[in-house]
């Protein structure tokens, strides 16, 4: 954003004014929901809450708000996700820590998290062992632990980078107590006996990346978006392993893309295992629920 963008957020703005301007900018340049996307980036400039806004619309904005409004307007303008500004992501109601080093967690991903409660409904209050494979920021992991009190899980990636995100995230949601972090590939540094397995692996054809919005291609790491030639790689990787981390009378519940239901599915079939699928709130597929 050049001189003439930072001029539109003068500190003399009121607070409904500069929420005017930014959603005018980002809808100009095609951004999908700029009056929610300039609210929150507004919201987290000026130091208030959606109350405050309400309550008093004609508060000035500032020196210090409206350049720092500027400032994420201008990310938002080259298609940087409101959760990467911001460096924080709600999910399953957690706030979870997010950087360049993890995929930004979606909302369709807590279909995993309803799935696994569901499929243990009568198990949420045993001393449960958890899975997460490939577990980025953590999200899965950190809304499992909450959902079940009494379980221990351990989250593996392959990054450490990714790794150090997790761990934070689970001090932060005051789970470290209950949960820990490994580097690995998959479950490979594991011995078995998990209740539940969980997984969001990488889906993406490789071919298919540069297609992408950009709000992903450009700022999710591409090792948490690339399946390799057909976008089922990790799947097939993944099922070689899952009998012996899987205990007896298990779940796992992996998470898919919108056309993979067959496919995917075929990887855990010819390993022994039954699947079902489960679909989001947009009735897409989105999980494979996996029983021996």
């Amino acid at each position: 954003m050049g001189p003439k963008h930072r001029s539109v957020f003068s500190p003399a703005l009121t607070v409904a004014r500069a929420h005017q301007r930014a959603a005018a900018l980002l809808a100009d340049a095609g951004i999908e929901t700029p009056k929610r996307d300039a609210r929150v980036l507004l919201l987290e400039a000026a130091g208030i809450d959606h109350t405050a806004l309400l309550r008093d619309p004609d508060a000035r904005l500032g020196d210090e708000a409206a350049a720092r409004l500027a400032a994420f307007v201008a990310r938002r303008l080259r298609r940087e996700p409101v959760s990467r500004i911001l460096g924080r992501r709600e999910f399953w109601g957690l706030t979870l820590r997010v950087t360049s080093d993890v995929l930004d967690p979606r909302a369709d991903t807590e279909t995993l998290v309803a799935a696994a409660v569901e499929e243990l409904r009568d198990r949420r209050d045993e001393a449960l062992r958890l899975l997460d494979l490939g577990t980025g920021s953590g999200a899965l992991l950190c809304a499992l632990l909450s959902e079940f009190p009494r379980g221990f899980g351990i989250g593996t990636d392959r990054s450490e980078a990714a790794c150090r995100i997790a761990r934070k995230n689970l001090a932060a949601s005051g789970l470290a107590g209950r949960g820990a972090i490994v580097r690995s590939d998959w479950g490979e540094a594991l011995q078995g006996g998990f209740d539940l397995i969980v997984a969001n692996p990488p889906y993406i054809a490789s071919a298919h990346i540069a297609a992408l919005g950009p709000e992903v291609r450009d700022y999710d790491p591409r090792a948490a978006l690339d399946g390799g030639r057909d976008g089922l790689a990790a799947y097939r990787a993944i099922a070689a392993d899952l009998a012996r981390l899987c205990r007896p009378g298990g779940v796992a519940i992996l998470e898919i893309g919108h056309d993979q239901a067959e496919s995917a599915a075929h990887c855990f079939q010819e390993a022994g295992w039954s699947v079902a699928v489960r679909h989001d709130l947009e009735n897409q597929p989105r999980a494979l629920v996996l029983r021996r």
